[in-house]
């Protein structure tokens, strides 16, 4: 049984530290928040110009991304584990690049719909190997801290990607969002490659061996400490994709927001940055397991209330709008907290693990988040219920990782930590 810490160094020599670290790693993770949320505004337009004439179906310029990416996570880990994790990332940044300006010159829905799968597959570096750089120099609790302090600010460009998108719209077409993705990416890679030197210790490198990544990912997949973390955050990870995915719809269209849409948007979005810069602050005092096992349960409990209301008859938005944004706060007490707890296990092996993870997280998140949003049915329905189910859910694939027993905390501050790898 693996233990929950690994003694290493905190900080690798040679990388950025402090802020510069922290707002590089949460450049790199929020270029894909950039190039999903960045897009609702311009789906009524995209559908337009391309002779879209099924409402539901401009929701696949974001589904078929986000699904693709996950797909795209399960190779660059491996990589990264074999050639360090500098090379993988900068390779990621180049093919984020190239395909946004692709999309940008796409002629049909079609063929927008492919670029977009090889603009996600091509680039699901930029998101699988910030977790892992941040495993090469933190552990434990403090990783949970690390992560949720990059979640801070990765968490300002799903609030400001809508604005930044209808500005774009107001001066020109929806084909300038995707440059303006190309340039975004093309500073975050020139400050990568000046500033980032490889965190990957010699040590732990390992051979391009089909066997052996079968058995390291097979390992990420399997341990029980780790997958229902995996599965569960997947679960609610859907639910807000679901939401994302209906938004523009739900909120601008059904509940009549109109032109203020991307400004709500940003104010839910705002509480996740919130809750992510108050569980920096808590998480190594309290534990990970214990903060996100009360979040968990307080979701819950919100998430009744928005089936509640949501069945009734004539909602309004300011029914809707107050417990969509505290569900999307108690989702910043959980997401950093549930993927530190699952990549605890895994140091040797921290790029594959981060991988199949990130498959996992996205591929079934992407899925359940692509069908709530084709379920839209003019309401808010279909969202309430699948917040409530994945809640549920989430609380019994935690119960397994934890053999029944919540809020624990395995190692108190002061205590030896140790691990065993596989």
């Amino acid at each position: 049984m693996t233990s929950e810490n690994h003694h290493q160094p905190e900080e690798t020599p040679g990388t950025p530290r402090g802020r510069e670290f922290v707002a590089m790693m949460a450049m790199l993770m929020a270029l894909q928040a950039l190039a999903i949320d960045g897009m609702l505004p311009a789906l009524g337009q995209i559908a337009h110009d391309l002779n879209v004439t099924d409402p539901n179906r401009r929701q696949l310029v974001v589904g078929v991304f986000l699904l693709s990416a996950g797909v795209g996570a399960l190779l660059p880990g491996t990589l990264a584990d074999r050639f360090g994790r500098r090379p993988v990332v900068l390779t990621s940044l180049g093919l984020y690049i190239a395909f946004s300006l692709a999309c940008a010159m796409a002629r049909d829905f079609d063929t927008l719909l492919v670029l977009r799968a090889l603009q996600a597959v091509g680039s699901a570096g930029v998101t699988v190997l910030p977790g892992a750089i941040i495993r090469d120099r933190h552990s434990g609790d403090r990783m949970a801290r690390m992560l949720s302090t990059i979640s801070v600010v990765f968490m300002v460009v799903p609030m400001l990607a809508p604005s930044v998108g209808q500005f774009v719209l107001l001066f020109a077409g929806w084909r300038w969002i995707f440059i303006m993705l190309a340039v975004m990416a093309a500073l975050v890679g020139l400050w990568v490659a000046l500033r980032l030197d490889e965190t990957l210790r010699p040590e732990f490198r390992q051979p391009i061996n089909p066997a052996a990544i079968v058995v390291n990912m097979i390992a990420a997949a399997s341990n029980r400490a780790s997958i229902g973390y995996v599965l569960g955050g997947s679960l609610m990870f859907g639910a807000l994709l679901g939401y994302i995915n209906s938004s523009q719809q739900l909120v601008a269209e059904h509940f009549g927001a109109g032109s203020a849409f991307p400004l709500l948007f940003g104010a839910t979005a705002v509480t996740m940055a919130c809750a992510s810069f108050s569980n920096s602050r808590i998480v190594e005092r309290f534990g990970a397991r214990r903060v996100s096992h009360t979040a968990l349960f307080v979701y819950i409990g919100v998430s009744c209330l928005q089936v509640f209301f949501a069945t009734r008859p004539h909602q309004t938005l300011w029914q809707f709008m107050p417990l969509i944004a505290m569900n999307m706060c108690l989702m910043g007490f959980v997401g950093a907290n549930f993927n530190s707890i699952a990549l605890q296990p895994f140091a040797k092996i921290a790029g594959a693990a981060s991988s199949v993870q990130a498959f996992m997280r996205m591929a079934l998140g992407s899925f359940i988040g692509m069908m709530i949003g084709q379920a839209f049915d003019g309401t808010a329905r279909p969202l309430a219920v699948s917040f409530l189910t994945a809640g549920i859910l989430a609380l019994m694939l935690v119960l397994f990782s934890e053999k029944g027993r919540l809020f624990r905390r395995l190692h108190p501050p002061g205590t030896p930590r140790i691990i065993v790898d596989h």
